[in-house]
């Protein structure tokens, strides 16, 4: 593989002897899968290997004693917002801030830089060179490109981005995970709570984009399993943060006739409106019960702080390899959060314990072969889509989706 023979190349020149192993939270757990966050060719993200566990001492990057250590992150937004995207990933941070016992001085935060200003981009990250950050964790897709440059210009320096597909295989990473597999649960609770067979779901973005359509298409597969008469209406929003946007989208729905709204954007609003029109919903990136407790059944939810212990316990520990990360429930990094009893439909809980059962039992939920909403089939008999795929080449919805 490409990436494989770059990290050798570079760990020959960098390190001469030393042997880099890729990370492996869970044995069955992929240590390199690219996942691009908008429209990636399956080229570009098919990087896939399995690797042992690293040794203390043998990464790409020299060991970072911990009271040197010092983390940068730059967020979307703010964190102070309370729920959504930029929330959770600073909840991830603090659980590692707390799991390695950092100080509050080691870490550096660089909150609301828009992924769409390359200069506020590389002014944060160079701001946080100049603090003394040994890793900078960028959360947000609009923030690879500046990632891959300045990765350069810092060969000392490790820039871990969020949802890219892009790496170095020594100082620059991405990180991602499956969450089609919470996706799945997600949807068996909207197919056994809707009573018009009609759920609505916002879309950050359209079909090319295959980490908002893997996800769709694995909670349309879920509705399916538990109710075959539900149809998925999507409406795209076409940005990742759009709070008038993502609400005018669920009112569009629900004036159609949805009565459970699902989403892929980044605030609850699409839980807000729901709520209103005396609809359910299910929210996403962090537990929505909160934000709108008469309408949010469960979210379909991420635990960062497993990638960001694991990254920064590496540098540590002198394991860092430079692999890309594709964590999922096995790893808990994904899942959904608490169901709502006085909301969801009864039975609600055991179809879901008896599904999670299945995934960490190796069931993935892109088994076999699959139906897309256009008439074509995708997969085969006996296989299931590869974590490449699945990440990079999912640019079709399966076939109780509805989508304009």
């Amino acid at each position: 593989m490409k990436k494989v023979l770059l990290l050798m190349l570079c760990v020959a020149m960098v390190v001469m002897a030393f042997a880099a192993c890729g990370p492996q939270v869970e044995e069955e757990t992929p240590a390199a899968t690219q996942a691009p966050s908008e429209s990636a060719s399956a080229d570009e993200s098919a990087q896939e290997e399995e690797t042992a566990p690293a040794e203390a001492g043998t990464g790409v990057m020299p060991a970072i004693a911990k009271e040197d250590i010092k983390v940068g992150v730059i967020h979307i937004t703010d964190p102070s917002e309370g729920s959504g995207y930029t929330y959770t990933h600073d909840l991830g941070i603090q659980d590692m801030q707390k799991n390695l016992g950092l100080s509050d001085d080691q870490i550096v935060r660089k909150n609301n830089v828009s992924d769409a200003d390359p200069t506020a981009i590389e002014t944060a990250m160079r701001e946080c060179v100049e603090e003394g950050c040994n890793i900078i964790f960028a959360t947000s897709w609009g923030f690879m490109d500046t990632c891959e440059a300045l990765a350069e210009e810092f060969p000392e320096v490790v820039f871990s981005h969020g949802t890219g597909y892009k790496s170095n295989g020594v100082n620059f990473n991405n990180y991602f995970g499956r969450i089609y597999q919470a996706r799945y649960l997600a949807g068996i609770a909207a197919g056994m709570k809707t009573e018009t067979n009609k759920i609505g779901y916002v879309a950050a973005q359209g079909v090319d984009n295959s980490e908002v359509t893997g996800g769709l298409n694995a909670f349309a597969i879920g509705v399916q399993s538990v109710n075959p008469d539900a149809k998925i209406y999507v409406k795209v929003t076409n940005s990742w943060f759009d709070p008038a946007g993502e609400a005018n989208a669920a009112k569009a729905l629900l004036a159609e006739g949805c009565d459970v709204i699902g989403q892929h954007c980044d605030t609850p609003n699409p839980q807000l409106e729901a709520e209103k029109a005396g609809a359910w919903g299910i929210g996403y990136n962090s537990d929505m019960t909160k934000d709108a407790p008469g309408a949010t059944i469960t979210s379909v939810v991420w635990h960062w702080g497993v990638y960001y212990t694991y990254a920064v316990q590496s540098l540590i520990d002198g394991t860092w390899s430079g692999e890309n990360y594709f964590g999922g429930m096995q790893d808990g990094l994904v899942g959904i959060s608490n169901i709502n009893e006085e909301l969801a439909a009864e039975g609600t809980q055991e179809a879901i314990d008896e599904a999670t059962a299945k995934i960490m039992g190796g069931f993935n939920v892109f088994d076999g072969v699959l139906k897309t909403n256009d008439g074509q089939t995708i997969g085969e008999d006996g296989g299931t889509l590869d974590d490449a795929t699945i990440s990079g080449g999912i640019n079709w919805y399966y076939e109780n989706v509805v989508a304009e």
